[in-house]
């Protein structure tokens, strides 16, 4: 059996060998047991349910929270050789007749659904008339009200072991901490399942973050400039900075598209299409733009503002490096953006659960400290990595104060010496001895801390002072936001616990580490012909905007870097490069060799 999978493996995937857990989740679905896989984004959790339909028999049930997914899912299936459907709102009456005469038939191995459509009755009794191997429910975090993305609609689930008693049942998600874990085996009513927790770090993922302060446009337009032609995500809190940001972009020249939840249906379509057919490189979206993107290039991820919680900043980052080649992830943040986030909560039945996640998320962006080490830990894992080598962290682009303990003790003294009646801004003022209209009609400039961290600029004291709020020694109240002292700062004023506290690097530091980036990203593009790899890149959305399917369906990037690197061309050489199937190399083998052929021709290799 070891052998058979690794072949139906390689025959369709064109790997030559699994990711971890992913042949332990297939033998339990091949043994009908229940299961709760949890597999990082990227970490073949598709692999896990697909495979087995190709080793059993009847019709699995996928349960899919996203017609976007959905649509994109088949397609891919079906371009590997796969007997995959849908059936779903956006099918004609026709093609839904067609598509259940075929279920009916038992010509379908997989057949993708929405838990809405799970519920007719209709659609029950159709399933119940077929034999059946097992049902998935993907995206399974959705269940829990625990969950970052929680849908009301997965909570009827539970009929599924009511309705078909004898049929396994086999979860799936990217991210679940151990209450997301217990609500799902709960709900979905798992019998005795067997649990596979993979490990949440994405150790391709690069994380960096920066307090935003001045023009959030230029830095993101730094980040774009790094990656040239690459495509890439920009999140934002609200949609009329989506709409601002992507104008602006264009008006720059960068090629954009918003996404958010307010636009046409028809106009966010067709922004979605046209980012995964790689017509533009740069979406700029809410949150609303997130499980239904299925683009498995995206080079970097921007956060343009803070997300509201570590699960969607895991889930969000996830979009990136999907190929499992290096990605970027930057997160620029403010205090405002708590805030915000803070104010949208307003009276939900689930606002102290919710605020415990913005504040862990906050905590995130103001503790320097290694940024995979603290996702790995939030999600129960031991990380065992002393330098993750991929984060600002640890790479030496932060750098730390010499004395925390007396700093931190200095900024928490002057909110003392106020009464804790004033705001972060003029606090930052008095520390660095500004002769305002305030400092003096409050008689602040006769505190003995006036001017006391004078040579600090007033965007360092105010950064500092975030990381002071994100760690819990100070705390915003009221109208105003004023700073209160907080029961740990009282021991940091005690010289019982000591902060950890960053500040700007230096200009000639900075110079180091853009030396460093550069060094980085050739290594990366080590004997790959980049002039080749750009033909391949354009043949491919050539090819899927014939069949009208996104372009990674046809070929990943790292399926046409390592065509870029070993440059096949024959056949049996093609089918030796990484996620080349037999399907795929029947479909475009030719195609590809002699587009290869060519370039080699022109260059004078051949």
């Amino acid at each position: 059996m070891e052998n058979n999978l690794l072949q139906v493996l390689t025959q369709y995937w064109g790997y030559t060998s699994f990711r971890a857990f992913q042949e332990e989740a297939i033998r339990s679905i091949l043994d009908d047991r229940d299961t709760l896989t949890i597999l990082p984004t990227g970490g073949g959790k598709s692999v896990c349910f697909q495979l087995p339909t190709l080793v059993t028999e009847g019709t699995a049930i996928i349960i899919s929270p996203l017609i976007s997914l959905m649509k994109d899912q088949v397609d891919y299936l079906k371009e590997m050789g796969l007997a995959a459907e849908s059936l779903n709102s956006s099918l004609t009456a026709k093609t839904r007749y067609e598509v259940i005469e075929k279920i009916r038939e038992g010509k379908v191995k997989l057949l993708y659904l929405s838990p809405e459509r799970l519920m007719f009755e209709e659609t029950r009794d159709l399933l119940q008339s077929i034999k059946l191997s097992f049902f998935v429910i993907d995206e399974a975090h959705c269940i829990s009200h625990w969950g970052h993305n929680f849908r009301q609609e997965y909570r009827q689930l539970g009929v599924i072991k009511q309705e078909f008693k004898n049929i396994a049942i086999h979860a799936f998600t990217a991210t679940a901490t151990e209450q997301v874990q217990k609500d799902i085996v709960a709900q979905l009513k798992l019998d005795s399942p067997h649990i596979y927790i993979g490990n949440v770090d994405r150790p391709n993922l690069t994380y960096r973050v920066k307090q935003r302060s001045g023009n959030i446009l230029s830095l993101i337009v730094d980040v774009i400039k790094k990656h040239p032609d690459e495509p890439g995500i920009i999140y934002c809190i609200k949609r009329s900075d989506v709409d601002d940001i992507s104008q602006r972009l264009n008006d720059l020249g960068y090629k954009s598209l918003p996404y958010h939840a307010g636009l046409p249906d028809r106009e966010r379509k067709r922004n979605q299409d046209e980012f995964s057919a790689e017509n533009v490189p740069i979406i700029v979206a809410t949150i609303a733009f997130g499980m239904g993107v299925d683009r498995s290039n995206i080079r970097y991820v921007i956060h343009a503002a803070m997300p509201k919680s570590i699960e969607h900043y895991q889930q969000e980052t996830g979009r990136a490096g999907r190929d499992g080649l290096p990605a970027d992830c930057y997160l620029f943040y403010s205090g405002q953006d708590y805030r915000i986030w803070e104010y949208m909560l307003g009276d939900s039945p689930d606002r102290d659960v919710l605020l415990a996640k913005l504040r862990a998320m906050y905590n995130f962006c103001t503790r320097p400290e290694c940024r995979h080490r603290y996702l790995v830990h939030y999600f129960s894992q031991d990380y065992e990595n002393k330098n993750c080598s991929a984060c600002d962290y640890c790479m030496g682009e932060i750098a730390m104060v010499d004395d925390p303990l007396i700093t931190g003790q200095k900024i928490l003294s002057c909110v003392a010496r106020v009464n804790e009646k004033f705001g972060a801004g003029h606090i930052a003022d008095i520390l660095k001895g500004s002769n305002t209209e305030a400092v003096r009609r409050w008689g602040h400039d006769a505190l003995s801390t006036f001017a006391l961290m004078k040579d600090e600029t007033h965007s360092t004291l105010n950064y500092m002072i975030e990381q002071l709020i994100g760690q819990d020694y100070l705390k915003r109240e009221g109208e105003f936001s004023t700073l209160a002292i907080t029961e740990l700062g009282r021991s940091l004023l005690r010289g019982e616990v000591v902060p950890i506290i960053a500040k700007p690097i230096t200009p000639i530091k900075k110079k180091e580490v853009e030396k460093k980036y550069k060094l980085k990203n050739s290594l990366e593009w080590e004997g790959i012909d980049k002039a080749l790899f750009k033909e391949l890149r354009e043949k491919r959305a050539e090819l899927a905007r014939l069949k009208s399917v996104p372009a990674y369906i046809v070929f990943s990037d790292k399926t046409l870097k390592d065509m870029a690197l070993q440059k096949p061309v024959t056949l049996a050489q093609f089918s030796g490069v990484f996620g080349v199937g037999a399907v795929k190399q029947k479909t475009y083998g030719d195609t590809f060799i002699r587009l290869i052929k060519d370039y080699l021709s022109r260059s004078g290799a051949i």
